[in-house]
């Protein structure tokens, strides 16, 4: 409304000023004409002066400002020289009646018309009367102004700056007022070219006053002069014109260069409607593209109107729209257009400007999209790494990071971390279903939410293990209450699929003394959890004297850093044959730690202080890497058989472990199938999903895939069936007690089920001929054990396959077949999956 306001006081202005000169110069001229009747013989050469004034108008040039076109002349040459020739009434009448004859081939609006008359009388009665007083009296042409000249200089100066003056100080305004733009910037566009322009008629008129009196005929030689001076100055005007629009053009697409769209839209505004002089420019987007459906609409000074198409202001007047789309045409964002109020044609020069500040801004808006897809990625991404997909909540990355800058910045209270885990939670999924399960996380995790107070962080491990950092406890005896409280909340009974059902946990807790990092307050709660599930109790609060880590444990996993910096974790290697023939068929690779101070240590004195360690990654990475080392050794000595690597089941839960295992492949030269991933069966491995995504991967990057211990895990055949394992190893407790009916029917159906479902089965622990015969008549294809080697060094293995066993490389012992048995194990395939042929 007040945008309206203002439209109508600057109408209201425009028109009385316009109509003040109007009646001003309409009186000018009555005064003039009867002056003329009065003494018609009083002009000298009035028709010759009239004819000069209408070239003089015909000889200036057009800026189109918005939707009107404003014409510039050098008029003032012609009034100059009627000025110092004729009476002042002559001089007006001529001087208007040159801009009305131009004006009316022109076919200019009346009320232009009119203005432009009347201002031009003004101007020539102005300078014509400031020559009179200067000179005295119009001299005759005949008169000799030898003598006299320098004072007709004087006088010719003089009226060319009252011209200039009263031109300037009637017209710009008006122009000002019309266009809607200030007075100081219309007055300064193209401020040289008017100055050469008025300093050039004023040069004509000073050179023609000083021949007038030798020649009359000196009359005729001014029009072609006038004209001259035209073509020069609207060279001039246009080469500027070029330039001005150029740098124009390129500082507009520089500013559209920016990263976020709403900038780009309301700059692509603005600049378009400076650029064109247009009232308004717009720009509307299609629903499917990156602005979607929204209209954005201003002019230079500022945006009008923001929001979708439909709800818009109507609007009038002429628009000129030109599509927003790409070099082929094909891919659409939307339109540009500008609107005038007046019909307005575009020049070859506009027409081109337009179209490329279209293609610029369409590249801009895409720029921008783009940019704020990879923002959107980027904190996708980085939600992501530090929340659990499932729940909301922070992950285990998160809460290590927070718990680092709580435990590192100033001292607020106790800090304590409380790790629970869901009772009985596995038969939830067993009875119900994973989405069940998922559900009753989700509650679980927003009652964790809810009851945790300000500071506190809510986290998901995985599966059902959540964390609880406390912040800012008055005293450490707090943090027990505090968790008693959290166990309540979740045991209240929530409905899951019409049934009421309560959920149960068990709670460790560990109070931060003022030396313990994350890692090891991770581990203190880790344990006291355990001793809760064990002893049957809700809560237990660490406690030094009741850790079940020896000292030789703690001092082992103060060594991890130390120990891989300088690699002091090795890899030994134990075959696995084939049960029948005694051939080689794979070797497993074994780590060792040689400790300066504790000797050759075997996994089980370092793996627990690894797996609850920071360092995991990174031994795992070295480990692998000595591996992969090693078959590429041993497969440019001749044996084409693979390498299998245990990881851990803290592994399996980055989702990058399927990239990692590929890229170091890669690195070393080997194809998929020269790597056998062991896992072992395990809670994490039998209820995480992204186990299962992790494992997925593998399979189709064709990796060999091996569930290690089977039988002594977490429901096998459960697991089996999630897990796209090409291989099953039977745990050596098993071999071990073959003697026992219960033991060897978990062999033989374990054996069974290998061979029902194309897999290769591998007994583990094999120490006796009697266990490898037994083994092998059962089905079993290969197997492993000190019967036919321990693990040994790299140099060792090799010279073992050198060797042979009867003459025959690759082999470690006697073969079992009987004269004229033929038992064939075919090679693994490249999805792992084997049969065992046996026929005589």
């Amino acid at each position: 409304m007040r945008a309206t306001n203002n439209d109508d006081v600057t109408n209201r202005r425009l028109w009385l000023l316009v109509g003040l000169v109007v009646v001003a110069g309409a009186g000018l001229l009555a005064w003039s004409v009867r002056q003329i009747v009065l003494a018609p013989d009083s002009g000298h050469y009035p028709l010759a002066l009239l004819a000069l004034s209408a070239v003089a108008n015909a000889s200036g040039f057009r800026i189109r400002i918005r939707a009107t076109n404003h014409h510039f002349s050098v008029t003032s040459a012609a009034v100059l020289v009627a000025a110092v020739l004729e009476p002042m009434w002559w001089v007006t009448v001529c001087a208007a009646g040159g801009v009305l004859i131009y004006n009316l081939i022109g076919r200019t609006s009346p009320e232009k018309l009119a203005f432009n008359v009347a201002k031009e009388a003004l101007c020539a009665a102005a300078a014509s009367g400031v020559t009179l007083l200067v000179l005295g009296t119009t001299p005759a042409p005949s008169q000799d102004l030898t003598g006299g000249f320098p004072r007709i200089m004087v006088a010719l100066a003089v009226a060319a700056v009252v011209y200039a003056a009263v031109d300037d100080s009637l017209f710009f305004p008006v122009l000002s007022l019309a266009s809607g733009t200030p007075l100081r910037q219309r007055i300064g566009t193209h401020l040289d070219v008017r100055v050469l322009a008025r300093l050039g008629a004023f040069g004509v008129a000073v050179a023609l006053a000083a021949v007038v009196t030798a020649d009359q005929r000196v009359l005729m030689v001014m029009p072609p002069l006038l004209w001259a001076l035209h073509l020069l100055m609207a060279g001039r005007v246009r080469g500027r014109e070029e330039r001005e629009a150029w740098q124009q053009l390129a500082r507009a697409t520089d500013e559209l260069n920016g990263v976020e769209l709403d900038g780009v839209l309301e700059t692509a505004v603005h600049r378009a409607a400076e650029l064109f002089s247009a009232n308004e420019a717009e720009v509307e987007g299609d629903p499917s593209s990156p602005i979607g459906r929204r209209l954005v609409r201003g002019d230079a000074d500022r945006i009008r109107y923001d929001g979708p198409p439909e709800a818009a202001p109507t609007t009038s007047g002429q628009e000129l729209v030109i599509p927003l789309e790409g070099h082929d045409t094909s891919s659409r964002i939307g339109e540009l257009r500008l609107r005038f109020q007046g019909k307005v044609e575009l020049s070859e020069r506009e027409g081109y400007t337009f179209r490329t500040f279209a293609a610029a801004l369409c590249t801009a808006i895409r720029n921008a999209s783009a940019h704020a897809e990879t923002r959107r990625l980027a904190e996708s991404h980085a939600r992501a790494a530090a929340q659990d997909p499932l729940t909301g909540l922070a992950n285990r990355r998160r809460l290590e990071e927070y718990a680092t800058e709580v435990l590192g910045g100033p001292v607020h209270g106790v800090t304590a971390l409380m790790l629970l885990d869901l009772n009985r939670f596995k038969e939830v999924n067993d009875t119900l279903g994973h989405p069940a399960g998922d559900t009753v996380l989700i509650e679980v995790a927003r009652r964790l939410e809810t009851i945790a107070t300000p500071g506190d962080l809510v986290a998901r491990f995985g599966g059902d293990e959540f964390a609880i950092l406390f912040t800012g406890l008055p005293a450490p005896p707090v943090a027990t209450p505090r968790a008693q409280t959290v166990l309540t909340a979740i045991a209240t009974p929530m409905d899951l699929d019409g049934m009421r059902i309560s959920v149960e946990a068990s709670a460790g807790i560990a109070v931060a003394d003022g030396t313990a990092d994350i890692a090891e307050l991770l581990r203190r709660a880790d344990i006291a959890m355990y001793q809760a599930k064990k002893s049957g109790q809700q809560v237990t609060r660490y406690a030094a004297n009741r850790d079940t880590a020896d000292v030789d444990s703690l001092v082992l996993g103060g060594d991890l850093a130390r120990a891989l910096a300088e690699e002091e974790f090795t890899v030994k290697f134990q075959p696995i044959v084939d049960l029948g023939t005694a051939e080689v068929i794979a070797a497993e690779a074994l780590a060792r730690w040689n400790h300066p101070d504790h000797g050759d240590l075997p996994p089980a004195r370092f793996l627990d202080a690894i797996e609850r360690s920071t360092q995991l990654a990174t031994f795992a990475e070295s480990i692998l890497h000595q591996a992969l080392a090693a078959a590429v050794t041993w497969r440019g000595a001749g044996f084409q058989i693979p390498v299998a690597v245990n990881v851990s089941p803290r592994s399996l839960l980055d989702p990058r472990f399927p990239d990692t295992i590929t890229a170091s492949l890669e690195r070393h030269g080997l194809p998929p199938e020269a790597l056998v991933i062991e896992v072992t069966e395990s809670l994490t491995l039998s209820q995480l999903e992204v186990v299962d995504e992790v494992l997925g991967a593998l399979r189709e990057a064709g990796i060999v895939l091996a569930l290690d211990d089977f039988g002594t895990g977490y429901s096998s055949l459960s697991t089996l069936a999630r897990v796209p394992v090409q291989e099953l190893k039977i745990d050596r407790g098993f071999v071990s007690k073959m003697d026992s009916p219960a033991e060897a029917a978990v062999v033989r159906s374990t054996i069974e089920l290998g061979r029902s479902l194309q897999v290769m089965v591998v007994a583990e622990g094999v120490e006796s001929e009697e266990q490898r015969r037994r083994l092998w008549e059962l089905g079993c294809p290969a197997g492993q054990g000190y019967l036919f080697a321990r693990a040994m060094p790299l140099d060792a293995l090799l010279g073992a396959l050198a060797r042979g066993f009867g003459g025959r490389p690759g082999r470690l012992a006697e073969s079992l077949h009987e004269a004229g048995e033929v038992v064939r194990i075919p090679k693994r395939t490249r999805n792992g999956s084997q049969r065992l042929d046996r026929s005589s």
